[in-house]
């Protein structure tokens, strides 16, 4: 059974019609990646993934459970957490205080602090910045936190929305790179990202977006074989 199933799900924003008729599936272990122009649907699709939108039609399921009664911080606690677009970290909070907001619904000490260290490990620099105020970091630095807070609460699911905006290239490879540790660590992955080509190389399947609805599905070596692609994401002729 899948881990994330999305079926003809439909949202609105107003009368405005974002989401027609989406659905999606990511197994235990995978990391999915959504891709599209933007404006496509694809951060609204994790909007409605997690609860922050509710769709009018279809339905969202979380190993099997659908997710429709919950609110979205109820999904943190059942293994769901979010890397949000534009990081959104906590400005004047040290590092340490936004790493530790991540674990707010946990309880055992040793635990969190396992997981603190982990992320230490993925992000040297956020160790040497404990004690700095996130807002001072670089946006880099706060792809970082934002990534590490969202693991703090040592998610089964990790849902990611572009992670690479706004970044240098020498800093996009490095947060791809954490992307693939990530998962071969265990957690899977469901990406947003415009960046088609490092979506691609990093993930096992994708869907591609086109206003509201998806056009295409395949293994990612396939879809970077396909014309299409090419031509419209990966800027080849």
């Amino acid at each position: 059974m899948p881990i994330l199933e999305v079926e003809n799900i439909h949202s609105y924003y107003g009368n405005i019609h974002a989401l027609k008729g989406i659905s999606l599936t990511v197994e235990k272990g995978e990391i999915v990646t959504l891709i599209g122009a933007n404006g496509a649907g694809k951060s609204t699709t994790l909007r409605t993934i997690c609860g922050l939108m509710k769709p009018r039609e279809g339905s969202v399921r979380f190993d099997g459970e659908d997710l429709a009664p919950f609110k979205p911080h109820d999904l943190i606690f059942k293994g769901m957490s979010m890397v949000p677009e534009g990081r959104r970290v906590f400005a004047r909070l040290t590092v340490a205080e936004n790493l530790e907001m991540g674990a707010y619904t946990r309880k055992n000490g040793s635990e969190i602090a396992a997981d603190l260290e982990r992320v230490f490990t993925l992000f040297p620099r956020l160790k040497e910045r404990r004690k700095q105020p996130g807002g001072t970091l670089s946006g880099g630095e706060q792809q970082m936190l934002a990534t590490g807070r969202a693991l703090m609460a040592h998610p089964r699911l990790l849902l990611m929305d572009e992670p690479s905006m706004g970044l240098a290239p020498v800093l996009v490879e490095s947060i791809f790179d954490t992307i693939i540790q990530i998962n071969k660590e265990g957690t899977t992955i469901l990406l947003v990202e415009q960046n088609a080509l490092m979506a691609l190389s990093v993930a096992g399947r994708g869907y591609v977006l086109q206003t509201g609805e998806i056009v295409l599905q395949d293994t990612a070596a396939e879809l970077k074989k396909n014309k299409m692609i090419q031509k419209s994401y990966l800027g080849m002729e």
